[in-house]
C-alpha cells in the first residue's frame, strides 16, 4: 500500500464512538510487536521515543534522530504510521512547514502537533497556533489531502484534573473550532479525564476527538460510549515496560540475596 492509500485508510479509522486504538511505540521493534498484536495503525509518542534515546521529552531529541527513527518504523510495518512531532521543532510557521515536509518524506501519513510553548510556559495564543497549523496543513497537502493533522491542546495536562471546569472546556472547544478551520483533522485533549467534559467535547468538536488513556482516565469502552474517535496510550506502555525491565534487572543482578 502506498503512502496515499495508507493516509486514506488511517483517516477513515477516526469514527466517533468506534475509536481507533493507538498503543504508542518508540522504535521499529515495538512497532512490529504492536502490528503483530492486531493494530490497525501505528503511532509514535514523543515521550517514549525520547526516553528510548536517553533524553527528556520536549524536543530534546534532535530532529535528525527523530526522523531517522520514524523512517525505520515506517519501513518496518505495513500499517499507516502517525508521528508525534511535538511543536514542530520551531515556533515560526516557516520552520513548522519545513519539519512537516521532512516528516512526510519518511512515509508517515499523520502527525500530532502541540499548542504548548516548548521550552517555555503556557500555550501559544490561538492566532499564533492557527497560523502554525495552517503552515503544517499546507506542507502536508503537498503529500496528499488525506494526511491526518491531529491538533493537540495541552491545557488539560498543564492543570490538575480537579481544576478542569466547563469554562476550560469551552476554551478548549474554541481552540478546536479554530484549529479545524486552519486545517486540523482531529483534536487531541490529553489529560482530560472527566466523563461529562469528554462527552461535551465530543458532542461539540467539529473534528474527531482523541483522548489519552492515562491510568486515571475512563476505560476504552467508556470513552467509546462518550463519543471518542481515537484513543492514544502515550508514555504508558514505555513506563510499564521500563518498570518491568528494572524489576527483572534487579532480580538478576541481586540473585544471591534470594
Amino acid at each position: 500500500m502506498d503512502q496515499a492509500s495508507k493516509a486514506r485508510s488511517f483517516k477513515a479509522l477516526h469514527v466517533k464512538s468506534d475509536p481507533v486504538i493507538l498503543y504508542n511505540v518508540w522504535d521499529a521493534g515495538t512497532a512490529k510487536t504492536v502490528q503483530s498484536a492486531g493494530a490497525r495503525a501505528i503511532a509514535t509518542g514523543s515521550w517514549p521515543v525520547a526516553a528510548a534515546h536517553g533524553v527528556e521529552d520536549g524536543e530534546k531529541i534532535p530532529l535528525e534522530v527523530m526522523l531517522s527513527n520514524l523512517q525505520r518504523i515506517v519501513c518496518a510495518v505495513d500499517l499507516p504510521v502517525t508521528a508525534d512531532i511535538e511543536g514542530g521543532y520551531g515556533v515560526s510557521p516557516e520552520i513548522v512547514s519545513q519539519t512537516v515536509e521532512r516528516v512526510m518524506r519518511t512515509g508517515a501519513v499523520g502527525f500530532n502537533f502541540e499548542d504548548q510553548i516548548i521550552g517555555g510556559e503556557g500555550l501559544h495564543d490561538i492566532d499564533i497556533q492557527v497560523r502554525r497549523i495552517a503552515a503544517a496543513r499546507h506542507a502536508a497537502d503537498r503529500h496528499g489531502n488525506d494526511v491526518f493533522l491531529n491538533a493537540r491542546t495541552d491545557m488539560f495536562l498543564k492543570s490538575k484534573p480537579a481544576d478542569h471546569s466547563p469554562k476550560m472546556l469551552e476554551d478548549a472547544l474554541a481552540r478546536a473550532r479554530e484549529y479545524a478551520r486552519a486545517g486540523a483533522n482531529g483534536f487531541f485533549a490529553p489529560g482530560l479525564i472527566d466523563k461529562k467534559l469528554i462527552a461535551r467535547l465530543c458532542d461539540y468538536s467539529p473534528v474527531p476527538v482523541n483522548i489519552l488513556a492515562l491510568p486515571s482516565a475512563p476505560e476504552a469502552s467508556e470513552l467509546a460510549g462518550l463519543g471518542v474517535a481515537r484513543i492514544s496510550y502515550g508514555p504508558v506502555p514505555y513506563r510499564k515496560m521500563a518498570a518491568w525491565f528494572e524489576q527483572q534487572a534487579r532480580a538478576a543482578i541481586h540473585y544471591r540475596q534470594g
